[in-house]
């Protein structure tokens, strides 16, 4: 067996020079570079300044030395099952190392947390219209919730419903 050109850990305040491009780069690819906010002083600040993080994060790191993905994740503690999910919230390759089974390795690694955790699911969600990140997550065993359907509420629908009831 040989071994894999990847090693996956977790990441290190000092990764975060190398992280936030990872994190630019998602961001452009979903079209959301606009309203991209995070900054090196964010990640240091909610992910590796305080104890809990907000987020936990998952770097596959080639043999090379650079980072060819991250995976960031957090705890959802309980859910109806009485058990914590764990959330993915990005994963990202590098265009360089796609389809060298860096997104694999990282799903892998975040299984591995869950089970480690206690967890009872893992859970996250892909763009509809990213149909090649779709059957990436299928050919691994993940399925599409047939019942669940994601909302978001933001910018002035979240103001407007976080302020006083409209008169009716």
């Amino acid at each position: 067996m040989t071994s894999s050109p990847f090693r996956v850990e977790l990441a290190t305040a000092t990764d975060i020079p190398a992280l936030l491009p990872l994190m630019e780069g998602l961001a452009d690819f979903e079209h959301y570079r606009d309203t991209f906010a995070v900054t090196a002083d964010v990640l240091y600040q909610h992910g590796f300044a305080q104890t809990p993080p907000d987020f936990y994060c998952l770097v596959a790191r080639s043999a090379d030395g650079p980072l060819a993905g991250m995976l960031v994740y957090y705890f959802i503690p309980f859910t109806a099952s009485a058990r914590p999910t764990l959330f993915i919230k990005e994963l990202f390759v590098t265009e360089a190392y796609r389809g060298q089974h860096v997104g694999e390795a990282l799903l892998r690694a975040a299984a591995q947390a869950a089970v480690a955790h206690g967890c009872g699911a893992v859970r996250w969600a892909v763009a509809s219209w990213n149909e090649a990140g779709q059957r990436f997550y299928e050919r691994l065993g993940a399925q599409v919730n047939p019942v669940w359907i994601d909302y978001s509420l933001s910018g002035d629908a979240l103001a407007a419903l976080a302020g006083p009831p409209a008169s009716r």
